[in-house]
């Protein structure tokens, strides 16, 4: 049975797609592509159907990484087929764990910054939405530094399910 990661935001069409396509790539690099499944979402359902942010896009495409996305809004039941939910900001988490029906489900829900030593007490990922270009480059600047530390905590599941 495939490792499930999904990322979610507010709309899912900004850092939560972004987190998608980034953490998937480096699923992929390390060989895990089989094994680890990784989607997004978003915890307000005004942006379903719709493609990312063009400005996720460009930044994405520029980087070299895959854009093509179509949001949906996450929901409750979601959470039985999810190893882990990583919450892009402390907003997110609040509301994740008010979703959550018991606490194993709530156990699996993470801030993405807390995977990146070096983010400190800092472990938002700003909406990047209604700033300019320079806001999304550090919204990837974040969700890259911050996927090195999230593939090691997959690994190590991955590993604990070996018998």
């Amino acid at each position: 049975m495939a490792y499930r990661v999904c990322f979610v935001c507010t709309g899912n069409t900004c850092r939560s797609p972004m987190a998608e396509h980034v953490f998937r790539r480096w699923v992929e690099d390390a060989g895990l592509g089989e094994v680890v499944k990784v989607e997004s979402a978003g915890t307000q359902g005004w942006s379903e159907g719709a493609a990312a942010d063009p400005r996720t896009v460009a930044v994405l495409d520029e980087n070299g990484y895959t854009s093509t996305h179509i949001a949906r809004r996450f929901s409750a039941s979601w959470f039985a087929g999810l190893d882990l939910v990583i919450a892009l900001d402390e907003g997110h988490l609040r509301r994740l764990r008010e979703m959550a029906r018991t606490p194993e489900e709530a156990a699996r829900i993470r801030l993405l910054r807390s995977y990146d030593p070096a983010a400190g007490d800092a472990l938002d990922v700003p909406d990047p939405y209604y700033g300019g270009r320079e806001e999304y480059e550090e919204c990837l600047e974040m969700v890259e530094a911050a996927s090195g530390g999230l593939l090691a905590a997959v690994r190590r599941a991955l590993e604990e399910r070996t018998p």
